[in-house]
């Protein structure tokens, strides 16, 4: 049997899982004197995630790290699927998997570094970042162009929404 070409693999995905640190954000926290922590967002990934719940794809964020302006943002976004302080990850992509009825070739993963690894391999499309970690783009089946918080989750939105032929949907509504 022969491996599944890129777009046929993006036009099986029925959710994608994001990574936050260094997918959706650039990997950067700038911490207060307080304790805080600032992330910044590109809006570009932002509409990326809106476009994939529009067309009728899942969204779910798995992140090892707490961050409650994230979880306003996905909450913002739409998206329902949220684990933000997880060790573990397959744990929590196992539970999306039951909830949402689907295998493991439906599921899209977006991560960057070692601890995205265990749920890239599992994934039917494995996605990072241009700046990612070598072990993250050594396992991906598609790397954007662009780094973590800068336009890369818009990158892969607009892969699987064109392979799945659901990249003018947005366009024609707007016109």
């Amino acid at each position: 049997m022969t491996e599944p070409t890129l777009s046929e693999r993006a036009r099986d995905i029925r959710c994608v899982v994001f990574d936050v640190d260094g997918v959706i954000t650039d990997c950067k926290l700038d911490l207060g004197p307080d304790g805080s922590e600032w992330k910044a967002v590109n809006v570009r990934d932002g509409l990326g995630i809106k476009l994939l719940l529009q067309a009728g794809i899942e969204v779910a964020v798995i992140s090892g790290r707490p961050s409650a302006a994230m979880q306003q943002r996905f909450e913002y976004l739409g998206v329902r699927h949220v684990w933000l302080n997880v060790e573990r990850k397959i744990p929590a992509f196992e539970i999306l998997l039951h909830k949402l009825a689907l295998e493991d070739r439906q599921m899209a993963v977006m991560g960057d570094d070692v601890p995205d690894l265990p749920l890239m391999r599992r994934a039917g499309l494995a996605l990072t970042v241009a700046d990612a970690h070598p072990k993250a783009l050594a396992a991906a089946h598609w790397a954007s162009r662009l780094p973590g918080g800068g336009g890369a989750v818009r990158e892969a939105a607009d892969l699987i929404l064109k392979a799945q032929g659901k990249d003018q949907a947005h366009e024609e509504a707007q016109s």
